[in-house]
């Protein structure tokens, strides 16, 4: 398929797929066809007026591309010419099936080059010398973008070292200092994520994704290898640092997602309970086993759990430490999505391998899904949203009628209003 300078989309998919199965207490989900937004396609066509971008039809067919009208365009860096093309290798691991070749004259190679690497870029934490989170941007409805943070301590299953909490810390403190901490409203103030090339001219983060670039773990809990060599002194403050950083990041005034997709246990959890949901694959399973190794939940587990599933099932979970399928997950309140792996899925994933090809499916299945919630998440208005999120925390009338204030004089109300009178879909722009 073809985007050229004209602005004309020369075809559809013609193998576009079904997504996978996603069981909402209220309603199933099904993928639409494939219509590229203006959101997505006008950035395009401005940063590359004399570029010719051919995408194969294996973009529309992986499950890693946002579902519905949330669609994803990788640039690569335009050093590529057709003497040295792109290849999968220079892509982030969840970008692999997307192949994009750009054909630039040559006059217009050194100013292409600065505004693609601004428009997508992906980047890893750097607050040590070993990267541990891997970080990319994807565009959000209307205006901002999705921020997704991927745990990479394959060898240690994504156990929570101090090194690893450092850097998560970083990255939602990075989040935080985009909103205004008294009114919510957002910093003007351009920000720069994790060293990457160029500055975010897209507005601030409107939704954070959790997930895991491990398939075998989200996150198996804290690291006890390490903690076997801590002085009681260290292990103090690594609890301090911990509980801090997941009370942090419960406190983001965006929506959070984590995206689940093998095992979440003890620390693991907790962080996932964190976050405001939690996408699970069918295959996934969570608990809290620290009654098992002599100690209780602590960091956050014994109050997030009860709050989020009532105080009975939480009792049961924790003090037997037992592993819960996601389908009782489901049932118990503790997943908010429930993404089905099939067999067949399973099978052409692991390239007859069936249970690596579980392992495979279900994470990209799992973080498709995150992403799906979060730009639905998104087509609201974002003054609105963080309203929202801060009126439901507190559950009070006075609250409530605090944050509606805020949001009936916005321009997006106005918008909205002006909208729904002309037939049409909103544009808001958080303002």
């Amino acid at each position: 398929r073809q985007v050229t300078t004209a602005g004309s989309w020369t075809g559809r998919p013609t193998n576009s797929r079904a997504k996978p199965k996603c069981h909402e207490r209220h309603r199933l989900f099904t993928n639409g066809a494939f219509v590229p937004p203006i959101h997505v396609l006008g950035p395009i066509l401005e940063l590359c007026r004399n570029v010719t971008i051919e995408i194969c039809s294996e973009l529309f067919t992986s499950r890693l591309i946002p579902i519905l009208d949330l669609h994803l365009f990788y640039i690569p860096s335009t050093s590529h010419c057709p003497s040295n093309p792109p290849t999968t290798a220079a892509m982030p691991p969840r970008l692999a099936p997307l192949r994009v070749a750009i054909r630039i004259p040559r006059t217009t190679v050194a100013s292409s080059k600065s505004a693609a690497a601004a428009f997508y870029s992906t980047s890893t934490a750097s607050d040590s010398n070993q990267s541990l989170i891997t970080v990319t941007q994807l565009p959000a409805p209307g205006s901002g973008h999705i921020r997704i943070l991927e745990l990479n301590r394959p060898k240690a299953r994504n156990a929570l070292s101090k090194a690893l909490l450092s850097q998560l810390r970083a990255e939602v403190d990075a989040v935080h200092a985009q909103y205004d901490p008294e009114t919510g409203a957002e910093v003007p103030q351009k920000q720069v994520f994790g060293g990457a090339a160029g500055k975010d001219v897209k507005g601030p983060t409107r939704a954070l994704i959790l997930a895991s670039a491990v398939e075998t773990s989200f996150c198996a809990g804290a690291d006890l290898k390490e903690r076997r060599g801590f002085t009681q002194q260290e292990t103090d403050e690594f609890l301090q640092t911990l509980r801090s950083t997941f009370t942090s990041l419960q406190n983001l005034p965006i929506p959070t997602i984590s995206a689940i997709s093998s095992i979440a246990l003890g620390g693991g959890l907790e962080l996932a309970l964190s976050t405001h949901f939690r996408v699970l694959s069918s295959n996934a399973q969570v608990g809290l086993p620290e009654t098992r190794l002599g100690i209780i939940p602590g960091a956050g587990g014994t109050h997030r759990l009860p709050a989020l599933i009532g105080l009975s099932r939480a009792r049961d979970l924790i003090l037997t430490g037992r592993r819960v399928s996601a389908p009782e997950a489901y049932f118990l309140g503790i997943a908010d999505r429930l993404v089905d792996i099939t067999h067949e899925e399973a099978e052409k994933a692991g390239e007859g391998d069936k249970d690596k090809g579980v392992l495979i499916a279900a994470r990209k299945a799992a973080l498709s899904e995150s992403v799906r919630l979060a730009g639905e998440i998104c087509e609201g208005g974002p003054i609105a949203i963080r309203a929202a999120l801060q009126a439901v925390a507190w559950a009070r009338e006075e609250v409530e009628n605090k944050m509606y204030e805020r949001v009936v004089a916005t321009e997006d109300r106005n918008e909205a209003l002006k909208a729904f009178q002309e037939k049409r879909k909103p544009v808001f722009k958080g303002q």
